[in-house]
């Protein structure tokens, strides 16, 4: 996963850390340096904010002097001045991590990023996703016994946009009377949420970015996974307990294949946000998921044989403190029916730590949303479920030309909606779940550019005839389609039948510009790809061989009193046209088939009329039912047509039981489909 991971900003870390060791001096990043302009993007600073390293090596005290910072003399004892360098220390021993890491660690500083701090908590759990998100990290850890082989450079990996990229920083943290203002740990002396947290916000612009963000965010920026929002109050799981179950699961699914989930309760007004509830829980919080399990009820050996099971969440408050006190919190007389070995499994405490458990009947009720980042499994030597991802970047862009115009606003605007860019991809099975999400490019927030905002954007995917290769001029069956939100990441999970999908990524309002990436998740491969063409192109064989006149769209419905045996005929219907042909599923026992299959034909020879043959699939050899030709005129204002089946006797074909509806639309303009 990470055998690609690109320097974000051009920086190498190993080079930048050799350079400084060589010139023994500490790295000072000049694309991130302590100013304010790497706190905020807007208004004016508060406290006088001083930025200081955990610790600094006494053989750079020269250079921290010549950098202005200041120093407190201490009296003589030899008759030459020394300098306390203290003053420029956070702390005495600084150290990564301080008796391991864990989701206990963090707290928010005076930022409101909550939602990221709880990412963090999510992050903490997972030892094979933090280990990724802080490379190389007891090469990065301080060690007491080589001072001079520290050199104030970290670096830290996030997946942004596609790829993964490095992010070097150095280690100066902004205080306030020398406390952390920011992101901290319990212990004064680990900074690795410190330092993660600086690199993050070296990536969004500046701390004040990362004000009111999104967990969801972070999660995928944490593991290149995929998030999925879910809305308890729309979904009604509180109350629907089929619904709460089967979501049950599935969030103990993402759990137990390492994904990183969080929960929240929407403020509605600014006086809400953050405001305790008389449950203890806060509004406008974004609180990490941090264990999901069945919990087995009572003791001994009646435990057992009784089996009965509570559905439990654990999660964290990103304060560290207010918890839940309702049934099932640290001191409710609940923990009486668990067993102690039980207890002592899931890791009860009673402390107001900021970490409790809760039923998730109890989660559905008082919490509205939950975030579950999935981690997609690509890997075919895995025993769980393998997804196969088709992703590509895309642009909205903005042209005088309606054919190259890519910025045509949602389906409300019908004169542009078609002028967004189009992808295509094929569902193979029978049925599959494909997983869609799109996600814009990342804005940062800076004084200069200002405050960094999301498009509202989202997706329609349609489904489409069978052979098409160009680009939608006109609506056809919606399949399914995602909500328009002004967030990083929009994303859909559906269940489709076999057949050709268009998916149409577009923003809201028309002519707003930005770049996409689109990520397509399905079972078998789905040949997802971008349409840029509106028609068949010409060519110098298009003088010789000749070019489309008409553009045809046929649409078979379905068919009637086919010729069957007693358990009715598994019959298909095949679509032929110049050459080129569509067929359908095979449709079993049953003697009314609905094929609703669709079929597209740029005709160089309208004349020749269009060709419905139905079969039936027999194990040897398949029969056949009967056929049908079309015209297809442009003339012909009838679009469904009803038609008895014929023989394939060229001179007087005879009538053949059964009927075929089929709907037809043609056009000498190839850009009317």
């Amino acid at each position: 996963m990470f055998s690609c991971v690109k320097p974000y900003e051009d920086q190498n870390y190993s080079a930048l850390k050799r350079a400084c060791l060589r010139r023994k001096v500490l790295f000072e990043d000049p694309h991130f340096p302590a100013t304010d302009d790497s706190l905020y993007y807007k208004g004016s600073p508060g406290p006088t904010v001083r930025w200081k390293r955990p610790k600094v090596s006494v053989w750079s005290w020269l250079e921290l002097g010549q950098a202005g910072s200041i120093f407190l003399p201490l009296p003589p004892s030899t008759g030459r001045p020394r300098w306390d360098l203290r003053a420029l220390d956070i702390c005495e021993d600084p150290r990564l991590f301080v008796d391991g890491i864990s989701s206990h660690d963090l707290h928010q500083g005076q930022v409101g990023n909550c939602w990221f701090v709880a990412a963090c908590s999510s992050l903490a759990s997972r030892d094979s996703l933090w280990q990724k998100v802080i490379p190389d990290w007891k090469e990065q850890e301080w060690d007491p016994e080589k001072p001079d082989a520290y050199a104030g450079i970290f670096h830290f990996h996030f997946w942004r946009f596609g790829e993964w990229v490095d992010v070097v920083i150095d280690d100066r943290l902004p205080t306030v009377n020398n406390q952390l203002i920011y992101c901290h740990s319990n212990s004064r002396n680990e900074f690795w949420c410190a330092l993660v947290e600086k690199a993050y916000a070296k990536l969004a612009g500046c701390y004040q970015a990362l004000d009111g963000g999104n967990t969801a965010d972070a999660l995928v920026d944490f593991t290149g996974g995929v998030s999925e929002p879910i809305d308890l109050t729309e979904g009604d799981f509180a109350s629907d307990e089929t619904k709460r179950n089967q979501l049950f699961e599935r969030v103990l699914k993402v759990h137990s294949r390492g994904g990183l989930i969080s929960a929240s309760i929407k403020a509605m007004t600014a006086a809400d946000m953050e405001a305790r509830l008389a449950c203890g829980l806060v509004k406008g919080h974004a609180y990490a998921i941090t264990d999901v399990r069945k919990v087995r009820l009572g003791h001994g050996l009646l435990a057992f044989f009784k089996s009965e099971k509570l559905d439990m969440i654990r999660l964290r408050n990103p304060w560290g403190e207010r918890e839940w006190n309702g049934p099932w919190s640290d001191t409710s007389e609940e923990w009486q029916k668990v067993s102690k070995s039980e207890r002592e499994k899931m890791g009860v405490t009673v402390q107001d730590d900021g970490e409790f458990w809760m039923t998730f009947e109890d989660v559905c009720q008082y919490f509205t949303d939950i975030i579950k980042c999935r981690l997609i499994n690509t890997s075919y030597l895995s025993i769980h479920k393998t997804w196969e991802e088709a992703r590509l970047c895309g642009a909205w862009m903005r042209h005088e030309d309606p054919r190259q115009n890519r910025s045509g606003g949602c389906i409300n605007h019908k004169d542009t909606f078609f002028q967004n860019p189009q992808y295509i991809f094929d569902v193979k099975k029978p049925e599959d779940e494909v997983l869609i999400c799109i996600q814009q490019r990342p804005k940062r927030s800076t004084r200069r550019e200002g405050k960094g905002e999301n498009l509202a954007i989202g997706f329609d995917i349609y489904k489409v005839e069978e052979n098409r290769q160009y680009r939608m001029h006109r609506l056809q069956h919606k399949a399914a389609s995602s909500i328009y939100i002004n967030s990083r990441s929009v994303f859909l999970r559906t269940e489709q039948p076999e057949g050709r999908y268009v998916i149409i990524p577009t923003t809201f309002e028309p002519g707003h510009t930005g770049e996409f990436l689109l990520r397509v998740f399905t079972d078998v491969p789905s040949n997802c790809r971008e349409l840029r063409l509106d028609e068949p192109p010409r060519t110098c064989w298009s003088s010789l061989c000749g070019y489309p006149q008409q553009v045809t769209q046929v649409h078979v419905l379905g068919a009637a009193g086919l010729k069957d045996s007693s358990t009715g005929a598994d019959s298909y219907v095949i679509i032929k046209c110049e050459g080129d042909k569509v067929r359908s599923a095979v449709q079993r026992g049953t003697s009314t088939p609905e094929y609703d299959v669709k079929g597209v034909f740029y005709r160089k020879k309208p004349g020749q009329p269009i060709t419905v043959q139905i079969w039936n699939h027999r194990v040897l050899k398949d029969e056949f039912l009967g056929q049908v030709h079309l015209k297809a005129d442009p003339d012909d204002l009838q679009a469904l047509h009803t038609l008895h089946l014929r023989d394939r006797s060229r001179r007087q074909p005879s009538d053949l039981p059964g009927t075929v509806a089929v709907r037809v639309l043609s056009s000498a303009s190839l850009m009317a489909v």
